[in-house]
């Protein structure tokens, strides 16, 4: 358990502001936040927003984050600015869809300064609204040439995409695991892959260990974001909050497939005014339980000779024994 990396969202940190600095006017800036960070019991590392949270030179930033005691796990790109909004990769004017590849890779620069060893894809603008609006096919074309010529770039890192059904857009280019591992099979780069949004599965209408098996099957789970939800929005709630049986599930068939990477929570603690460093260390507490638990089921005999004959009955009571122990 002490290899684990234990990963956050920068931006929680901003939460309640007012209270940690009582003399702050306005928000905090990127540095104060990764202060606030590092003191959050066993957190190890940090992921940062491309190019959001890029406020000072790079070194600058190293040195703080060295200096508290973290590091960097990866770079999440964001294409925020106006010209984006009806795509990056699949903007209908080429020099915008150039603008945003080439704004990627110096993201991909800037994580190779950090050390980071991953580039996450959310692709929020890229996809559509209307009936009518878009050439299904061009706008995919578009979206897998994009990220087959990132991932080309960056040899030295892997490229992961994180798909969400939709929002912003009403219907996202990558929606779902399916057409993710047919986006990752049509680029055809070794250190392309997939990152896993536990909320975004839900979100998805899909079962979140499934999910993970068939990207373990067809490609490789390069990223975990993990979170909860109610399933109806991207609620980015604390870890096995809503889920727990499916959140234990999700993680022992990861640990099976053999994932390495970090444990990265995408919640939001600032949208409710919940204290963030409690918030975090809570969701680092959570998972290191459920991943204890997962060591219970692997060497559960029983367990899994009744899921050899899908027998759900059976199979719930052995969990039930070990989850609500007491």
């Amino acid at each position: 358990m002490s290899e684990l990396k234990f990963a956050t969202r920068l931006n929680s940190f901003a939460s309640g502001a007012w209270r940690y600095w009582p003399e702050l006017k306005g928000k905090p800036s990127v540095l104060q936040m990764i202060e606030r960070a590092a003191t959050a019991k066993g957190l190890t590392h940090l992921d940062l927003n491309y190019p959001q949270h890029i406020t000072d030179d790079v070194k600058t930033m190293r040195l703080k984050i060295e200096d508290v005691g973290l590091a960097v796990n990866g770079m999440q790109m964001r294409w925020d600015a106006p010209e984006f909004k009806i795509g990056a990769y699949t903007n209908p004017d080429a020099k915008v869809r150039r603008q945003a590849i080439e704004l990627t890779k110096r993201g991909i620069d800037a994580g190779r300064e950090f050390g980071a060893s991953i580039m996450t894809l959310w692709m929020g603008q890229d996809g559509f609204d209307y009936c009518f609006q878009a050439d299904y096919k061009k706008i995919w074309e578009d979206a897998v040439s994009a990220v087959r010529e990132v991932a080309e770039y960056a040899g030295d890192m892997d490229v992961s995409i994180e798909y969400k059904p939709n929002e912003p857009r009403a219907f996202a280019i990558f929606p779902n695991v399916t057409t993710c591992l047919l986006a990752v099979e049509e680029a055809g780069c070794p250190n392309l892959g997939i990152t896993l949004d536990f909320a975004h599965v839900l979100y998805a209408n899909e079962i979140p260990a499934y999910a993970a098996a068939m990207v373990a099957r067809r490609s490789r789970l390069l990223g975990l974001d993990l979170n909860d939800g109610w399933g109806k929005r991207d609620d980015g709630l604390m870890a096995a909050s809503v889920n727990p049986r499916a959140t234990l599930e999700f993680l022992w068939q990861m640990k099976r497939d053999g994932y390495k990477g970090a444990y990265y929570f995408d919640t939001f603690p600032d949208a409710s005014g919940l204290d963030p460093v409690r918030e975090a260390e809570t969701n680092i507490a959570t998972v290191t339980r459920l991943l204890k638990l997962c060591d219970q089921l692997d060497d559960n005999a029983a367990l899994h000779d009744a899921i050899r004959r899908q027998d759900a009955v059976t199979s719930q009571q052995i969990v039930n024994d070990i989850m609500l122990a007491r």
